[in-house]
C-alpha cells in the first residue's frame, strides 16, 4: 500500500478526468494534501474516490453521496450509513423498474402504430421497403 497517489495516477486508475477529481474536491468529498500546486492523495482519498464513483454508477446524486459519507463520520455511524444505502438502493431500484415498465409500454405502442401503418399501406397497395 502506498502513502500517496498523484492526480494523474488516479485518473488513469479510475478512467476519469482530472476535472472530475477536482470537482469532487471542490464539493468537499475528498481533501488531498497540497504541496505547492501538486495534489497528493492518501489511500483514504483513493478509497473515498472509489466509493464516490460507485455511488454515481448507482445513480446517486452528489448530495446523496455526501450525506451517506458524512453518516460514516458521525452518529449513527456505519450502521446508519448502511441503512441509508439500502433505503436509497431500494428507491433507485423502484425508479428503474418504473422506467422499464414505461419503456415496455412505449415499445408496445410503437409496435401497434407500426402494425397499423403497415396494414394501411397494404390496403392501399403501397410497397413496404425498409
Amino acid at each position: 500500500m502506498r502513502d500517496y497517489y498523484t492526480i494523474t495516477e488516479l485518473t488513469r486508475e479510475f478512467d476519469i478526468s482530472t476535472r472530475t477529481i477536482r470537482f469532487y474536491e471542490d464539493e468537499g468529498l475528498i481533501a488531498p494534501i497540497r504541496r505547492g500546486r501538486t495534489r497528493l492523495f492518501r489511500n483514504s482519498d483513493r478509497t473515498l474516490l472509489k466509493m464516490i464513483l460507485r455511488g454515481k454508477r448507482l445513480g446517486f446524486s452528489i448530495a446523496e453521496i455526501r450525506e451517506i459519507m458524512q453518516m460514516y463520520k458521525t452518529p449513527p455511524g456505519e450502521a446508519g450509513q448502511l441503512r441509508a444505502i439500502v433505503k436509497r438502493v431500494s428507491q433507485k431500484r423502484a425508479e428503474l423498474e418504473q422506467k422499464r415498465r414505461d419503456i415496455d409500454d412505449l415499445l408496445a405502442e410503437l409496435d401497434t402504430a407500426e402494425e397499423a401503418c403497415l396494414a394501411r399501406m397494404a390496403e392501399l397497395g403501397i410497397p413496404t421497403t425498409s
